[in-house]
């Protein structure tokens, strides 16, 4: 795992790798024994941790202040992507992921819960008007979170009642700040979690409709490796992100 030439000794690829993950086990092996002995109490190292950009920038970062406060010897990496990264690679802690998990082989747990909306801005609406049913999206501008947890088709559902929706967009974006700036701009509506544009949603830059129907909600959970035993670090930053949503 090492390289040799002219200059010395420098590691692989994997040689980085397999460093990154002998440093984190040693980590993970010293913060037991410090529990062990009664002097857990004090989190020290470094977490790393990966989430969604705009999740992140709307619902954690603006609280990360009170998380790195509260534990003044942890050090924290945030890995902020809209696709799910593989955490053995990047040496990830946790992860933040939103809607069906993929990898059945990962230690998962359900952490919150959004409803799904069809939002748009208010001039949008004014230009085109609402739709009053679901099967008339067909007929709107509809703007397609082109990545998992989004999609073109859609079930909406009323009491006994069922709609199921293809919609044909001129207009695919995969990440959410780009759904966000095209939906501000009125480009057209959007099939989107609450969490993405709660700020909007409280102040009126933009407005749900067709709230009388429910959409399946969007789940998010925390992710951790496979393989590895969840440590105290990434329990608590998960336990931070669920107050982060509590309040």
């Amino acid at each position: 795992m090492l390289l040799r030439s002219t200059h010395g000794l420098s590691p692989t690829e994997a040689g980085e790798k397999f460093y990154e993950h002998a440093k984190k086990a040693i980590e993970e092996a010293e913060a037991a024994e410090k529990a062990a002995r009664g002097s857990g109490t004090s989190l020290s190292g470094r977490i790393r941790v990966s989430a969604a950009v705009t999740f992140a920038r709307l619902h954690i970062l603006p609280k990360i202040e009170t998380f790195l406060t509260a534990h003044p010897d942890l050090e924290l990496d945030i890995i902020l992507d809209d696709r799910n990264v593989d955490l053995i690679d990047t040496g990830t802690d946790v992860a933040l992921r939103m809607g069906d998990l993929i990898d059945s082989a990962a230690t998962a747990r359900k952490i919150g819960q959004a409803r799904r909306l069809v939002i748009g801005a208010p001039d949008y609406f004014t230009r085109r008007g609402e739709p009053p049913w679901p099967v008339d999206l067909r007929g709107h501008e509809v703007i397609v979170y082109d990545v998992g947890g989004g999609g073109a088709t859609w079930t909406f559902e009323r009491g006994s009642e069922q709609q199921t929706v293809t919609v044909d967009s001129r207009l695919r974006i995969t990440a959410a700040e780009g759904i966000r700036e095209a939906v501000f701009h009125g480009l057209g509506l959007t099939i989107s979690s609450e969490w993405m544009f709660s700020p909007e949603l409280k102040t009126g830059k933009v407005k749900a409709v067709l709230t009388d129907w429910s959409l399946p909600p969007l789940n998010l959970w925390a992710v951790f490796p496979a393989g590895r035993q969840v440590g105290a670090k990434a329990r608590t930053f998960v336990s931070f992100v669920e107050d982060c949503l509590n309040t």
